[in-house]
């Protein structure tokens, strides 16, 4: 991830969805022609043009739109749209992947520097170190340690996994005073959702996506996945959903978030 020098940033396309709510924090909205698709849930982005996700772009869809810069994070890809977006001379700023809730000050100081808006990143930035700041000292005082389980569900596709370290919602669970199950059994990123896995991680909460809770039909669909009914989450109905980009805590939201997480994990 090399020095890349914008020159204009009057057309900007955030490759993501907490990419493009620190980009509408920083007051840019007007200026960003589209979005990918978990961009596109976010209200200051309809009406715009999307053009798959970011692990999946569509370089056709987005060179549509003439953009004068591409911001997105390490892993966007596949390279070749990468290659296409650079071939054509659109400059791409790319920022390290979030780890932990407060690599999102970086990011968004990164991001605002590059679109010519540095005294907005670091009001943004410092409100959203203190906000972080001000829930992981809300979970470390929290009285319980709960067990979590994240559950990556797609019942459509009938994928279910269960998180690991690496994760976003790892460090998430960690930060909020948990402790990540799946991470305590050695899972790396994610592995398949079985029951030996579920009895031996024995949660005491389970963890989902607000999507993902939903295309198994709400907290009665959760308990009938391998193994969960025989958890202590399954046997007292402890499931809890946030949505998809809160649990990514790659944005300016982090904070936020990582409160609502605290609440949920220790009410």
């Amino acid at each position: 991830m090399g020095k890349v020098t914008v020159k204009d940033a009057s057309r900007i396309v955030p490759l993501g969805g907490d990419i493009a709510q620190t980009v509408y924090a920083l007051g840019l909205a007007s200026n960003v022609v589209g979005v990918d698709t978990s961009g596109a849930v976010l209200p200051e982005s309809k009406g715009k043009p999307t053009f798959g996700n970011s692990r999946s772009l569509n370089s056709e869809g987005i060179l549509a739109q003439r953009p004068t810069v591409a911001i997105g994070s390490a892993s966007v890809g596949p390279r070749s749209a990468v290659d296409q977006l650079k071939a054509a001379g659109v400059p791409i700023v790319l920022v390290p992947d979030s780890a932990k809730p407060e690599d999102a000050i970086t990011r968004i100081t990164t991001i605002a520097t590059a679109l010519g808006v540095p005294d907005k990143g670091k009001t943004l930035a410092d409100r959203t170190a203190g906000e972080i700041a001000t829930a992981k000292a809300k979970g470390a005082q929290a009285t319980t340690k709960p067990r979590v389980a994240f559950l990556y569900i797609r019942g459509q596709a009938n994928l279910y996994q269960i998180g690991g370290k690496g994760l976003g919602p790892d460090s998430m669970i960690t930060a909020a005073g948990g402790i990540d199950t799946g991470t305590e059994l050695g899972v790396q990123m994610s592995a398949a959702l079985t029951p030996e896995a579920m009895v031996a991680a024995k949660p005491d909460v389970i963890l989902v996506f607000q999507k993902g809770l939903e295309s198994v039909g709400g907290v009665d669909g959760v308990l009938k996945l391998p193994g969960v009914a025989q958890t202590p989450a399954g046997q007292n109905r402890k499931v809890v959903a946030m949505d998809d980009l809160e649990l990514g805590g790659g944005g300016p939201t982090a904070g936020v978030a990582l409160n609502k997480l605290v609440d949920l994990l220790h009410g």
